[in-house]
């Protein structure tokens, strides 16, 4: 080996580096014996020592294959770039001057530039011969390549086998009359010889299309329609498996994209697909079946530890919860991995103990492969052997090598053997005995403890007699068998295990037929717990996790759950999610935004009805959240405009635009149900028109912009409207423009609005948009506040709207039914925010801190500091006000009126205060 080598190296590393390459690989010895100008050739050009950009390797191949004539002058270029690649990359590997990712990234660009530029080169040939094959509006059609496995994700070893998906975009003829499907099957039959044939120069790389639709027997190339009635028909688990890791590398553009949307929602489902758990399962049995019926300790990829397990690890959460976080769906596993700890699937810890044993075992792999360039993860037997392997990952001896495999095998066993746990884990005796499926006559179901045993077996036949459970698919009939023993041995568990069965049930009639939902609470008892108790707790709850059954997916964390986190946490982790996806797709967007409004909404619900968040912070909460969706629908409203039309010209950098909340929401104090009332304003010259090809006039583009904000809320997605949204509020009403410009509402609120209007402007505040011009808002809010006004007419005039709001409300909020009603009644909610108003408006040109906020509560606070209430009155009033907010709150999770018995109501301060303050009028 010596002897072959190049005697003009002079460079004292170099030579180092030769020796070590020597010493790990028997093939690239042989290579250097038989190619001796090879190795002279590459320590010319100085490609040993430097890293590739991308594109570089594309380029070597289109210089490789230039004078190509015919197909046995390709055939030999690429072999003999194939021995010039490996070896370069097999060096840089040994000698550590290139890492594991850069070493997998080179292998699979160079099979990419192979695969790409022989099609490229095999489609001319074949054309000449046939013609062009073109779709039904004579556009030429290329054949789509897409890699699975290692190539998919990038991550070829030395000596892999590249496997391949073949398709084209769809049926016709060629321009000779030859039909698409025959021309692309004898395209496929060259590719495929003409990388794997093995000649006198070996071969460029192994194609396996065993995974391609039908196996073996199914056809080299398919139309993507084919793909997708296969798929939809007939593809099973496995092939989803198969295709987490799938990457058009060859193809049209657009027909790529197609192809891959069409693909996607057979791997990823919308929801988290539990049901998938099963099938991982299975496949996680033969794992293990595999490893001890065949003897694979010594086989770094299949083995005990090895890199399948690493990688079943990652593409579990890929498969049950890619649908639903985009991120997931990465095809390299590092990134994937890396993805995992983002999304929260798997702990810091974890993620760090797998990658760097995934790395180890790689690094492995390519010496083991690296030593005579055979497709084998098998430790080897012989002493060159492992001595090539050593000198090849720097160990002194093997023991050393050893024990260093072993930690990583040993972390990532624990790993793989903590996922997905058998079915049959659960202790039976830990449970009540369940009477599911046969006997549900009340005498059984009073042994096996429910008290109103005669109630229950009525509600349980008729659930089990209701059509959507008779006619049930047989797998989703076994699940419901698995779910309820478990299912009611949870309600039997509860407090009130009637109410339990009673609340829950309709959720669980609600999906039965989307059975995963069963799974993820089958396969997570702590979940399945924690929804008896919210359901027990609150019917609101009940019933929204009924209408959205993708919410049982937060009860898997408790600790997330019941953390109702402020505005500052929401916007970020909305951001976080958000920022991953495709901006154009605005379906997608709509949806992570809707499901997680819904997400966190049921978290403050969560929290209030198990007592870990006071009134006031449960209304924070749900403001912030409201604040963080309207800054996002703005946010994405403003990329869609501008990207038509450009930016409107303003002296400033904001966007001109501001979003003004009213109501609840200008005062902090939404509910679970509360529209949201809001008033959009823009500033910006009238005359002008934004910057893009497609030019509006400033005021035609925020009405669109507020326009499209609107749709964008009241937009219909998987998880419901996201708010119902309320304009009334706005200079003129509804009548009015829907954005305004600030110079127009200025002097609308200063020349044209009623006293309610100044009263409803006591509750405003800027929400989103551009702070600059929400700054003016708030300075403008206060001027107009801190206006005198005559007290006699402001009193009448406050009063007179009081009246007029009694006599529009219907009968149960008059009081008709002899109940005290918490927001409408006399000395309730209305009647405190009204007294509240207008000691604002009286009282602010003389103590201006009254027009510094929006809510109730410190309005009081600032009341009783500037000496126009008593401490007692603010304090009296202040208590009750969060009394009957509390009432609200509570009555609305359970779902009943918002009423009291009169005695029961405590509003005698409210009524004096109201005498004293606005007279016998109110």
């Amino acid at each position: 080996m010596a002897e072959s080598a190049p005697l003009e190296i002079a460079d004292l590393r170099l030579r180092q580096q030769l020796e070590r390459v020597m010493a790990a690989s028997r093939y690239a010895g042989k290579l250097c014996q038989q190619e001796p100008r090879l190795l002279q050739a590459l320590l010319d050009s100085g490609d040993l020592q430097r890293s590739y950009p991308e594109q570089r390797l594309q380029q070597l191949v289109r210089e490789y294959l230039a004078d190509c004539a015919d197909r046995p002058r390709l055939l030999r270029q690429l072999r003999r770039l194939r021995q010039r690649e490996w070896l370069r990359i097999l060096w840089r590997d040994c000698c550590g001057l290139a890492d594991t990712v850069e070493t997998t990234r080179d292998l699979s660009l160079l099979a990419e530039a192979c695969v790409e530029q022989s099609l490229e080169f095999l489609q001319r040939e074949l054309a000449a011969q046939h013609g062009e094959p073109r779709d039904a509006n004579g556009e030429a059609q290329h054949l789509l390549v897409i890699a699975l496995g290692k190539l998919g994700g990038r991550e070829l070893n030395l000596s892999s086998d590249i496997d391949l998906i073949l398709a084209y975009p769809e049926a016709g003829h060629t321009d000779k009359g030859l039909e698409n499907h025959q021309f692309f099957l004898q395209l496929s039959q060259r590719l495929v010889s003409t990388l794997e044939q093995v000649t006198g120069d070996g071969f460029v790389f192994r194609v396996d299309l065993r995974l391609r639709p039908f196996g073996r027997d199914g056809a080299l190339a398919m139309s993507i329609a084919a793909l997708e009635e296969y798929y939809q028909g007939h593809g099973r688990d496995w092939e989803r498996y198969a295709l987490v890791k799938a990457r058009v590398i060859s193809g049209d553009p657009p027909q790529a994209r197609l192809l891959m949307e069409t693909l996607r929602p057979f791997v990823y489902r919308h929801y988290l697909d539990y049901g998938a758990i099963e099938s991982l399962r299975k496949l996680k049995a033969m794992i293990v079946a595999e490893n001890r019926r065949h003897g694979l300790a010594t086989d770094l990829k299949l083995g005990p530890g090895g890199i399948r397990e690493v990688e079943f690890i990652v593409q579990c959460f890929q498969l049950i919860r890619g649908g639903r976080q985009p991120e997931l769906q990465r095809q390299a596993l590092l990134a994937a991995l890396a993805s995992c700890e983002e999304t929260g699937c798997l702990a810091a810890d974890v993620v760090a103990e797998l990658r760097a044993a995934y790395l180890f075992l790689r690094d492995a792999e390519h010496a083991i492969q690296g030593y005579d360039d055979q497709q084998t993860q098998r430790l080897p037997d012989s002493e060159a052997a492992r001595a090539a392997l050593l000198a090849a990952l720097d160990f002194p001896t093997w023991e050393d090598f050893a024990g260093e495999l072993q930690r990583h095998r040993d972390n990532v066993s624990r790993h793989f053997a903590g996922l997905i746990a058998p079915a049959d884990g659960a202790d039976p005796a830990a449970r009540p005995a369940s009477p599911w499926p046969s006997s549900l006559d009340p005498e059984s179901l009073s042994a096996a403890g429910f008290g109103e045993a005669r109630r229950v077996s009525e509600q349980l036949r008729e659930f089990q007699d209701s059509s959507r459970v008779r006619y049930l698919q047989q797998e989703s009939s076994l699940r419901l068998d698995q779910f309820m023993p478990e299912f009611l041995g949870a309600c039997l568990a509860a407090d009130d295990p009637e109410l339990a069965l009673q609340r829950v049930l309709p959720l669980v009639q609600a999906v039965v037929r989307r059975s995963a939902y069963l799974v993820l609470l089958l396969e997570n008892p702590a979940a399945l717990r924690e929804l008896i108790a919210l359901c027990s707790a609150s019917p609101w709850i009940a019933e929204r996790l009924s209408s959205q059954p993708a919410l049982l997916d937060e009860l898997l964390d408790s600790t997330s759950l019941y953390s109702a986190v402020d505005r500052e946490a929401q916007t970020q982790a909305l951001r976080q999610q958000s920022s991953r996806l495709p901006e154009h797709d605005l379906e997608v967007q709509l949806e992570i935004l809707g499901y997680f409004k819904a997400a966190r909404q049921l978290s403050v619900a969560a929290a209030e009805v198990m007592g870990h968040l006071p009134l006031m912070q449960v209304s924070d909460r749900l403001t912030e959240l409201a604040e963080v969706v309207v800054e996002q629908a703005l946010a994405v409203a403003w990329r869609e405009l501008t990207a038509k039309h450009g930016r409107p010209g303003r002296a400033g950098s904001g966007s001109g635009f501001a979003v003004i909340g009213y109501g609840k929401l200008g005062g902090i104090e939404l509910g679970y149900d509360s529209d949201l009332d809001l008033v959009f304003i823009y500033d910006a010259a009238q005359q002008g028109q934004t910057d893009g090809e497609r030019p509006l006039d400033h005021a035609q583009f925020y009405l669109r912009l507020g326009q499209r904000m609107i749709q964008i809320l009241t937009a219909r997605t998987a998880m419901g409207p996201l708010y119902e949204i309320d304009m009334r509020l706005r200079p003129s009403g509804s009548s009015g423009m829907l954005v305004a410009s600030f110079a127009a509402y200025r002097e609308y609120q200063l020349h044209s609005a009623w006293t309610w209007e100044h009263q409803a402007l006591v509750r405003a505040r800027f929400i989103a948009g551009d702070d600059e011009l929400g700054q003016r808002f708030s300075e403008f809010r206060s001027e107009v506040l801190q206006q005198p006004r005559d007290l006699a007419k402001l009193a009448e005039d406050v009063v007179q709207m009081r009246e007029r709001m009694r006599a529009q409300l219907h009968p149960g909020e008059r009081g008709a039914s002899g109940k005290f009603h918490l927001k409408q009644g006399r000395g309730g909610m209305v009647d405190i925010e009204f007294m509240v108003q207008y000691a604002v408006l009286a009282w602010s040109h003389q103590a201006p801190q009254l027009a510094r906020w929006s809510d109730n509560v410190r309005i009081l606070e600032a009341l009783s500091e500037a000496g126009r209430f008593t401490e007692q009155q603010a304090r009296e009033l202040t208590e009750a006000y969060i009394r009957y907010r509390t009432l609200v709150h509570q009555l609305a999770l359970q779902r009943e009126p918002e009423e009291l018995d009169p005695e029961q109501s405590g509003r005698a301060a409210v009524l004096a205060l109201w005498e004293q303050l606005l007279g016998a009028g109110g």
